[in-house]
């Protein structure tokens, strides 16, 4: 399916941007008239993504984080969070709750928590090359509201 509206930005592992990012996301997805609590779970998604690229992916240093969101005909947003950090070895095991390559202070929920806020995700990931997450959540069509 082709989408109707899609945009990309590209930002630095620096924790200020996971807000850019989550407030972003919750902009682009505003073209679908979602209720709060719809709005509420993509940035609290979105927010797990990005703060895992930053926390993870580049433990030591800055590096690059793209995120890119589609929307499409049958009212589902499509986000797409990217990084070209350390990547993930065993993928099952980072979608474990409470399993964390992060010091005492992570929860190991972020896969846990992106999975119960979307319709679905997706992970792939290639060790020293990074790691691609794809979020996907339909939202409710409500009346009055428009693509």
């Amino acid at each position: 399916m082709k989408p109707i509206n899609e945009a990309a930005l590209t930002f630095l592992s620096r924790s200020a941007n996971e807000g850019f990012a989550r407030t972003t996301a919750a902009c682009f997805a505003a073209q679908l008239d979602p209720t709060l609590d719809e709005v509420n779970d993509i940035k609290t998604a979105v927010s797990e993504a990005v703060t895992n690229c930053i926390v993870h992916a580049y433990p030591d240093t800055l590096g690059k984080v793209s995120m890119r969101l589609r929307l499409f005909p049958d009212n589902t947003l499509e986000i797409v969070v990217r990084d070209w950090g350390v990547g993930i070895a065993d993928i099952e095991r980072a979608r474990t709750p409470l399993f964390t390559t992060g010091d005492e202070t992570r929860s190991g929920m972020g896969f846990t928590i992106m999975e119960s806020f979307m319709d679905g995700i997706k992970v792939r990931s290639t060790p020293g090359k990074g790691v691609t997450v794809t979020m996907r959540r339909r939202i409710s069509r409500r009346f009055g509201g428009t693509t």
